[in-house]
């Protein structure tokens, strides 16, 4: 990295968020800008959850994005191998190599009121930004309980997104600890390997069967001559998701139904009732989100498998020992547990206007501006940020829409011309997230009876976007300058007149809204 280095834009990550973000940049015809990464390549969690198994439980031709359509993915769901592959693509396809610095691990970004920029210390060196887009993901830091005795354990320890491929499982007594997305799908993919698996279950998840196959020649081929035939593929599975957010947002109730269906799908695999009830969970459908699998449950079937129907507890040594005293000898622990959401390591490193960390502004619950924007951080903005979470659908519709918001955002930067920087009102953020926490009221993943890491230490839902994509999209459609600060330079002024104060601009209470409830338009997502 150059020494003194200064951008107009600097982009935090590289997967799905970042990527994004830079082709959009380019798209706007703004080239003075950096990827930052701190590994040494492209894709994110698709790059570090190399876990065997691994793979996408949205359908291929939906996650992706809609200005970079597949029309050869080999599978309706993709493994990990093609998502990372894809990545890769797109990076070249929209020469993204010149901006991309690996190895460039962020280690804190500092607000200089009195440049109105951003200085940023990386692990390769400095250099000042304008504007922060970060997109650090929620997903890319892992998070391992604290065990008591986990340090004295003799043998293999690993979190599912740091996979020791060096270690052979061939033969060995493996433990996996804990039962979501990424560990029902490590089960069934080393269960044939293992001289005997022991999977630590603190709380069921309730599975649905993965309708997976290889998407033949024939229809690569008409996607490949016709595109708007991908784009129809896309369509109809984005509306599919859409009509389902009703009966997760205002409706549980009716998720019974799908209740029914998942219980009879465990009832094909599992025949044994004790099993049966120790998988079966006593929350509603939904509250978690619903796993896909049919490789799962036959698994567990297995007779070299056993289910403890409790958390790990302590380690003594070798022998692990579960909340109800039920014990196991193992050689490898591999930790399914999941990653630091509402805690994200990423705002510890980010000091804003007022000299305090983001992750003390969050410290009572992660809150931004229509998911991008956070008070006293003028200029920095975040893709995948707070309540722009999904339980049903594809995050990549969701990154599209923020990074609409993040084009007129610089758009708006352009027009109030000279040195400027927007910093979002208190106020505004305040109104914002009190109609999203209003309306997740009466959600699943709030009163579906579940602990979940949609909730953060206080149980409230600051991870998960409470209605339809289509509601999104509209609400990030533009930057409305209402809901901001504008910060000038001492002394200065844009070529078109004194910049917009606090007393000028309409309170944002009086904005409207698609999170106030309103009905959205119809049409396509993406």
């Amino acid at each position: 990295m150059a020494e003194h280095e200064h951008v107009r834009v600097a982009v935090i990550g590289s997967g799905f968020g970042g990527l994004g973000a830079a082709v959009r940049l380019r798209r706007e015809g703004i080239t003075d800008f950096v990827v930052l990464e701190r590994a040494d390549s492209v894709g994110g969690t698709w790059r570090d959850n190399s876990y065997p198994g691994c793979a996408c439980d949205v359908p291929s031709h939906l996650y992706s994005f809609s200005f970079a359509p597949n029309p050869d993915w080999p599978r309706t769901f993709s493994g990990q191998e093609h998502i990372r592959a894809y990545l890769e693509h797109v990076t070249d396809t929209f020469g993204l190599r010149p901006h991309l610095r690996f190895n460039a691990e962020v280690k804190t970004m500092r607000w200089d009121g009195e440049e109105l920029r951003w200085e940023i210390e990386t692990a390769t060196g400095t250099l000042t930004a304008d504007v922060v887009v970060s997109a650090t993901g929620p997903l890319s830091d892992p998070k391992i309980p604290q065990i008591p005795g986990l340090e004295t354990f003799p043998g293999e320890v690993f979190h599912s997104a740091r996979w020791d491929h060096d270690y052979d499982l061939a033969g060995k007594r493996v433990a996996v600890v804990g039962t979501g997305a990424s560990a029902i799908q490590i089960v069934p993919a080393i269960q044939p390997r293992v001289g005997r698996l022991t999977l630590f279950q603190r709380t069921p998840a309730w599975v649905m069967p993965r309708v997976d196959r290889a998407i033949s020649g024939a229809e690569r081929r008409l996607h490949r001559a016709l595109p708007f035939t991908t784009q129809l593929r896309r369509g109809l599975l984005w509306g599919i998701r859409e009509l389902q957010v009703q009966a997760f947002t205002k409706h549980p109730d009716e998720l019974g139904l799908v209740e029914q269906l998942a219980k009879r799908n465990m009832a094909r695999a599992i025949k044994d009732p004790a099993l049966r009830a120790k998988l079966t969970p006593d929350y509603r459908i939904g509250c978690k989100r619903i796993l896909l699998s049919s490789a799962y449950y036959p698994a567990l079937a297995r007779p070299n498998v056993d289910v403890v129907a409790s958390g790990l507890a302590e380690v003594r040594g070798s022998t692990l020992v579960a909340a109800d005293g039920s014990e196991a000898e193992v050689d490898a622990i591999v930790f399914g547990t999941g990653f630091h959401v509402t805690d994200m390591p990423i705002a510890e490193r980010v000091v804003g206007a007022e000299g305090v960390t983001l992750a003390e502004t969050w410290k009572n619950g992660m809150r931004a501006l229509r998911g991008a924007a956070a008070a006293g951080f003028p200029n920095w903005m975040t893709i995948i940020g707070p309540n722009t979470g999904l339980g049903n659908s594809s995050m990549i519709l969701m990154i599209e829409s923020q990074l609409n918001y993040m084009a007129d955002y610089l758009r708006q930067l352009d027009v109030l011309g000279g040195r400027a920087a927007l910093d979002a009102r208190p106020a505004a953020v305040d109104a914002w997230n009190h109609r999203v926490q209003g309306r997740m009221r009466r959600t699943v993943w709030n009163t579906g009876g579940c602990t979940s890491w949609y909730l953060d230490p206080s149980g409230r839902n600051t991870t998960i976007w409470p209605g339809t994509t289509t509601e999104f999209r509209r609400a990030t459609r533009r930057v409305d300058l209402a809901e901001y600060q504008v910060v000038r330079k001492a002394g200065t002024q844009g070529t078109g007149g004194p910049a917009p104060t606090a007393s000028s601009a309409p309170s944002p209470a009086s904005t409207s809204s698609p999170a106030t409830g309103g009905a959205p338009k119809s049409g396509a997502a993406a």
